[in-house]
């Protein structure tokens, strides 16, 4: 059995937006870009609430928008889990 070990010394140096994607730097040299779709909170945001982010060493916050993204998530491919979590409730 294998298991995958996310290096949890990675960490976001930068986020920014463009119409459809969040695009975040890390710190080993990549950059990810994951659709804004992913994360509801974030589509609907206007700009300047998008740019009021608080970059953590294993994740993203904006306290306006009450939305929490972190990196290992980012890496595994998982977009707002709440969403999901709501539907399998009702």
């Amino acid at each position: 059995m294998t298991s995958i070990v996310l290096d949890m010394t990675i960490s976001a140096t930068k986020v920014r937006f463009d119409d459809d994607t969040m695009w975040v730097d890390l710190t080993d040299g990549r950059t990810i870009g994951v659709p804004l779709a992913w994360f509801p909170r974030l589509l609907d945001a206007t700009p300047a609430q998008r740019q009021k982010v608080d970059i953590s060493r294993t994740g993203l916050h904006w306290e306006d928008l009450d939305e929490d993204i972190s990196i290992a998530g980012l890496l595994a491919g998982r977009g707002d889990m709440t969403r999901h979590a709501k539907e399998a409730a009702q």
